[in-house]
């Protein structure tokens, strides 16, 4: 694993900002094209805003989500809708975007139309986050069917979830696709987080903290953090 401290959220902000950006436009000049799973929440808001003003051939990049809440893209609740209001802006206004939720399915359906998130792996990049409770993307202590999200042999790349924790029902990339990208980052800041990463990076029950899953199975993991 390689840690990385910054001073502040801003700091940290531009730092993986520009980051991200060289990692993308690097698989662009390889590839032809890029893809992201980015997560939501509070944490991510300055990283987008960021990473929206870096010059790169967005046009040929694909972003998605980690996870998302089974909610309309309007709702306040969507991760969609954050990465509509802070990400797809500035220059990266130009790159395609391929959210989760669909209206016409029910979130135990989602893998009828998992093909078209199947073209994004490898994905190029993957930004987690976790929450106070250790979970991420939608891996809840608690989850209903959080063994099989995190199964290391996975027959499914996207799995529904429900979770006392999660508020609605939700849906979320499974273990294999986050620990397999060229670069899988943890995004975390604030004391409080870094105590349960700390928590986490101890032997115990990967379901009761389960970013360990992660820790345990992505030796490569690069975690960023600031207070």
């Amino acid at each position: 694993m390689k840690f990385e401290t910054h001073i502040d959220s801003k700091a940290l902000a531009v730092w993986l900002g520009e980051h991200v950006a060289k990692l993308l436009s690097d698989a662009v000049v390889q590839k032809g094209s890029a893809s992201i799973a980015v997560s939501g929440g509070g944490t991510p808001k300055l990283f987008f805003a960021e990473l929206s003003k870096q010059d790169i051939d967005w046009q040929n990049v694909t972003i998605t989500l980690v996870d998302e809440r089974w909610v309309e893209g309007t709702s306040e609740r969507s991760n969609a809708k954050l990465v509509n209001d802070l990400l797809l802006q500035n220059y990266a206004a130009n790159a395609k975007f391929l959210p989760l939720f669909n209206v016409d399915i029910k979130a135990s359906q989602i893998n009828d139309i998992a093909d078209k998130y199947k073209a994004l792996l490898p994905f190029d990049v993957v930004i987690l986050g976790m929450g106070g409770d250790g979970h991420t993307a939608s891996f809840f202590p608690g989850g209903n069917k959080l063994s099989d999200a995190t199964d290391l042999n996975a027959a499914n790349i996207l799995i529904d979830m429900e979770a006392e924790g999660a508020g609605e029902p939700r849906v979320t990339f499974t273990l294999p696709p986050l620990i397999n990208a060229d670069e899988t980052i943890l995004h975390i800041e604030g004391a409080r987080k870094k105590q349960v990463f700390d928590e986490a990076k101890n032997k115990g029950d990967a379901n009761a903290l389960p970013i360990r899953h992660v820790l345990n199975n992505c030796p490569d993991l690069r975690i960023v953090w600031a207070l």
